[in-house]
C-alpha cells in the first residue's frame, strides 16, 4: 500500500532525500549557474571539523598595500606587512513539519500524499533559503558606522527622486559602477519585484528564461535576463509605502505625492558564501495511532552556512545558536571585514569596490 510509506518504520530517510533532491530546483539552480551563490570550502570545513559550531572567524588574507619609494641610492626602503582580516560566519538552522491522515488517505481512493509532499520539499526549502538571504541583504545593508557606512552609501542606487523615479535603460549599469567601479564586470544577478519586472518587461529591456521538463514541453519560468545577467523574480523583496507629504511654506508649499518604494538587489560572483551544513538527522517520520484516527508527521531540518563576501557578522544581537530572521536583517550584526585593532582608526577595511553587492531603490 502507497501508505505505508508513511509508516515511521518503513520510512527510509535516504531514499526520500534522494526523491528531494531529484526534484527540479529552478530557482536555486540558476542561483547557482549565475556564480552569485558559490561554495566555500573553508566554510564548510570550518564547521564540520568543529563538532557542530554554530559560529565561527575565518581568516581572510589582507592585500599588499603602502606607497614605493623613490629609488634614487640614497632613500632608504621602508618595509611594510600585510595584515589578516577576518569574517564572523553564522549557521542558520531552520525546521518544518508536516502532517498527513491515514483517512486522508483513504477518503481520497489512495493518494499517493508522500509524492506529493516530495514534490515540493525542495522548493519550500529553497523559499526558505532565498528568505535568509534576502534577511541577510536587508542587514547588510542596515549596517553602521564611519566605513561600513561607506559601503553601504556607495552600494545604494536611488533614483526615487529622479522624473517619474522607475528603471530605465542605464539604471543597472549606473548602479554597478557606483558600487564596484572597474569591478562592476563581477555582477551577475539581480533579485527583483514583480512590480519591477514588469515595467522593464513592458521596456523590453528584459526576456524571459525558459525551462523544457522531461516531456520536452518547453515552459516560461519566474527567470530573466538584463544586460546579460540573470534576474530573478520574487514579491518578497522590499517594499516600502512613502506616505504623501509637503515641502516649503505659505504659497510655496509644494505636495509630494505618496509612492510605492522597492528594493532589488545585484549580485555578483561570489557575493554569497552558501554550504549545507546539514543536521543529524535531516528528515524523519513520526507515527500517531491514535490522533485523527491515525497520522504521520514528516519532519525537516537543515543547517546552512550563508556567508556574503567581505561582510563580517559579528552576533552583537542574537540570543540563540541560530539567528532568526529578524536577528539577521538587524544591522548591528554586521561589519565590514576588517584587522580587528581595538581601535576602529587602527584597523584595514576591505576595499568595499571588491564587495560585488548593491541595491537600486526606485519606484518601479
Amino acid at each position: 500500500m502507497p501508505n505505508n510509506k508513511f509508516d515511521a518504520k518503513s520510512f527510509n530517510a535516504e531514499a526520500f532525500k534522494y526523491l528531494v533532491a531529484r526534484v527540479p530546483n529552478l530557482k536555486l539552480n540558476e542561483l547557482r549557474k549565475s556564480k552569485a551563490l558559490t561554495g566555500n570550502a573553508d566554510l564548510k570545513s570550518v564547521f564540520t571539523a568543529q563538532n557542530g559550531t554554530a559560529y565561527a572567524r575565518l581568516a581572510m588574507r589582507g592585500l599588499v598595500d603602502g606607497d614605493a619609494v623613490n629609488y634614487d641610492g640614497q632613500t632608504d626602503i621602508t618595509a611594510t606587512s600585510t595584515k589578516t582580516f577576518e569574517q564572523g560566519v553564522v549557521v542558520v538552522g531552520r525546521a518544518k513539519a508536516w502532517t498527513e491522515k491515514d483517512f486522508s488517505y483513504d477518503i481520497t481512493g489512495g493518494e499517493d500524499f508522500m509524492g506529493n509532499i516530495a514534490q515540493q520539499v525542495a522548493e519550500y526549502w529553497t523559499g526558505v533559503d532565498q528568505n535568509t538571504i534576502l534577511a541577510i541583504l536587508a542587514g547588510v545593508f542596515s549596517m553602521t558606522g564611519m566605513k561600513n557606512l561607506e559601503f553601504v552609501n556607495a552600494h545604494t542606487h536611488d533614483i526615487t527622486a529622479k522624473d517619474d523615479g522607475c528603471m530605465e535603460v542605464t539604471t543597472l549599469n549606473s548602479a554597478m559602477q557606483k558600487a564596484c567601479g572597474a569591478n562592476k564586470k563581477k555582477f551577475s544577478m539581480v533579485f527583483m519585484h514583480s512590480a519591477v519586472a514588469t515595467n522593464l518587461e513592458n521596456l523590453n529591456l528584459i526576456k524571459h528564461l525558459t525551462y523544457t521538463d522531461k516531456d520536452g514541453v518547453t515552459r516560461d519560468i519566474d527567470l530573466y535576463t538584463w544586460n546579460g545577467r540573470l534576474v530573478v523574480v520574487d514579491d518578497d523583496l522590499p517594499v516600502e509605502e512613502v506616505a504623501e507629504s509637503t515641502t516649503g511654506e505659505g504659497q510655496n508649499v509644494v505636495t509630494i505625492p505618496g509612492y510605492t518604494k522597492y528594493t532589488t538587489y545585484v549580485l555578483g560572483d561570489g557575493a554569497i558564501a552558501l554550504e549545507d551544513i546539514g543536521a543529524k538527522v535531516p528528515y524523519e517520520m513520526a507515527r500517531d495511532p491514535k490522533k485523527n484516527g491515525g497520522e504521520d508527521t514528516l519532519y525537516t531540518r537543515q543547517r546552512k552556512a550563508i556567508a556574503p563576501f567581505g561582510i563580517s557578522y559579528e552576533k552583537k544581537a542574537q540570543t540563540s545558536l541560530s539567528p532568526t530572521d529578524a536577528e539577521l536583517k538587524n544591522g548591528t550584526n554586521w561589519a565590514l571585514v576588517h584587522s580587528g585593532e581595538a581601535k576602529e582608526t587602527d584597523r584595514s577595511y576591505i576595499n568595499h569596490k571588491a564587495i560585488p553587492i548593491a541595491r537600486i531603490i526606485s519606484k518601479g
